[in-house]
């Protein structure tokens, strides 16, 4: 009987420890398979980045500026304050490329020197450069008889700078026999017909100055009437934005034009390049355009290095005439 006890005493014993193996197996199974079977997550955890280290303000360079496209000034040297100057501004091209797309239009253009008839060595030089030019010659300057004459024969297109009051009268000089607004029709007509009588190889007329007396209508019909009953044209300098000129002279049915680009505002070879650029390009787009400059020293440089050239651009040079309408 004692020994039957002892065996049913450890018969529980050994079943139990089978049973906390089988426990311990699978347990050991089941976190096995959960660790080989679970997906990975380092794919989704966002790439940590280290934050750049501050530069300091003084040590960032500026980056360069490129140069703008040059607006030309809105007076002109002659009258400051009331002369515009052609109000589309026209970048300059900035390759070959551009430049070689400019060069294939065609154009014609005129260039008239204004404030002619005092210097005939400057007259001399213009003519020299051996291109078509216009030369307005003011009546009463100290040579200009000579000029005109030496502009006749060598078929240079003569024109009569006719000066005119401007907003800053008296305060600005004006030549002795200039046109007045006070003057009667008598007066005016007169004075025109005499510069007629001083210049008689002229062709046409423009106005120096006279951003005041061009604002009057009345004034300025005693001045085109005598014009147009000599058969001559008037180019509207355009020295004030209310001049009457063009627009009176369209009344009057008579040959007239005005002018587009003025050259030499600065008396500098940058600037009257831009500005010769600048009167190309209108001739191009338009078919024929009108500058003015006059006889200054860096004028006269500049024109007689960059107008031979003007050809190779698709510009011809005209005498004045055959652009007026």
């Amino acid at each position: 009987m004692p020994e039957r006890r002892r065996n049913r005493v450890k018969e529980p014993r050994n079943g139990a420890l089978v049973v906390a193996l089988v426990v311990v197996f699978i347990t050991l199974a089941v976190v096995a398979a959960y660790f080989l079977l679970a997906p990975s997550r380092t794919t989704d955890v966002p790439e940590v980045r280290k934050p750049e280290t501050p530069v300091a303000s003084s040590t960032v360079q500026p980056l360069p500026r490129t140069p703008s496209a040059v607006v030309p000034p809105v007076a002109e040297q002659n009258d400051m304050r009331d002369q515009h100057a052609y109000s589309k501004a026209v970048d300059t091209p900035r390759d070959k490329k551009s430049s070689s797309k400019r060069k294939s239009g065609k154009g014609r253009l005129a260039i008239i020197i204004d404030d002619m008839g005092n210097s005939m060595p400057e007259a001399r030089s213009l003519a020299a450069i051996g291109v078509t030019l216009n030369f307005s010659v003011i009546p009463g300057l100290r040579d200009y008889r000579e000029v005109a004459l030496f502009a006749e024969s060598k078929g240079i297109e003569t024109m009569i700078h006719i000066p005119m009051q401007s907003k800053g009268w008296p305060e600005r000089r004006m030549e002795n026999n200039g046109l007045l607004v006070s003057m009667g029709d008598a007066e005016l007509r007169e004075r025109v017909a005499g510069f007629l009588r001083d210049i008689p190889g002229a062709v046409g007329a423009n106005n120096h100055m006279g951003s005041e007396f061009t604002e009057h209508e009345d004034k300025m019909r005693s001045v085109l009437e005598t014009l147009k009953s000599n058969d001559l044209f008037f180019v509207d300098s355009v020295t004030s934005m209310q001049t009457t000129g063009l627009r009176l002279a369209a009344k009057l049915r008579m040959r007239s034009g005005r002018r587009h680009v003025f050259l030499d505002n600065e008396q500098e070879r940058g600037y009257i390049l831009r500005q010769l650029d600048q009167a190309v390009r209108l001739a191009k787009k338009t078919g024929s355009a009108i500058a003015i400059c006059h006889p200054h020293p860096a004028t006269i440089a500049t024109l007689a290095a960059a107008l031979p050239g003007l050809a190779e651009q698709g510009i011809t040079l005209v005498p004045v005439s055959q652009i007026v309408r």
